[in-house]
């Protein structure tokens, strides 16, 4: 097990309303030591101010997955969609062959997000997809359709504990409170990578939102 405080992370942004923290390389970061972790490529922690927003720009090849924090998101992309997401919804954008969206914070308050970014499958269908599931329930999971991970949403209360997934990946993002997954704390915006994490628990010191991978697979390329 690996873990990435918060501050560890890269640090972004375009200075006009917009902060990111970056979990792996990215952008005008790399580090060839940390590329990806199983099928993950991108945890970016983004704060947009009110009325900031990132103009649209292209993506391809990438399941891309967004968990509101706090505040509201406005989406809006090349398939049609157009949707406002809140803290409880996930949006996966799937970029397929080629997709450009837009997003940014429409509203009056701070708007904080966590976006991940995953490889799809081989064989992938070439057109984009889009999805928004509203208020997902507390351990329900969310399997990516492209490619071989799921999402795994925990609410736990003060001492409860979920089981990590018995995977040979497992990413564990805090996203509100602390929990203690063997030795070690996380709190919000402090990540563990774990290999193989068949018997870990993570157990709530106090009420924590967790946002959890299970990855069975590496990237195939070429």
């Amino acid at each position: 097990m690996w873990i990435q405080r918060s501050g560890a992370r890269y640090p972004g942004g375009d200075g006009t309303g917009i902060e990111t923290r970056h979990a792996f390389s990215f952008s005008g970061h790399y580090d060839p030591d940390n590329v990806r972790f199983g099928l993950l490529v991108a945890c970016n922690e983004e704060r947009l101010a009110p009325g900031a927003g990132f103009a649209e720009h292209p993506h391809r090849d990438l399941e891309i997955v967004t968990w509101v924090v706090e505040g509201e998101l406005t989406h809006e992309d090349s398939t049609g969609a157009r949707t406002v997401v809140r803290p409880g919804d996930v949006q996966r954008l799937s970029a397929g062959g080629g997709v450009r969206h837009t997003e940014r914070n429409a509203g009056p308050e701070p708007l904080v997000f966590v976006q991940m970014w995953l490889v799809p499958g081989p064989g992938a269908p070439a057109e984009p997809g889009y999805e928004v599931v509203r208020g997902i329930a507390d351990g329900t999971p969310y399997a990516l359709e492209r490619t071989e991970a799921v999402l795994h949403v925990r609410r736990l209360l003060d001492g409860e504990r979920t089981a990590l997934p018995d995977a040979p990946w497992s990413y564990v993002h805090g996203v509100r409170g602390a929990v203690r997954i063997g030795d070690e704390t996380l709190g919000a915006g402090d990540a563990a990578r774990v290999r193989n994490a068949r018997g870990l628990e993570a157990r709530a010191e106090g009420p924590a939102e967790l946002l959890v991978w299970e990855m069975h697979t590496e990237p195939v390329y070429g």
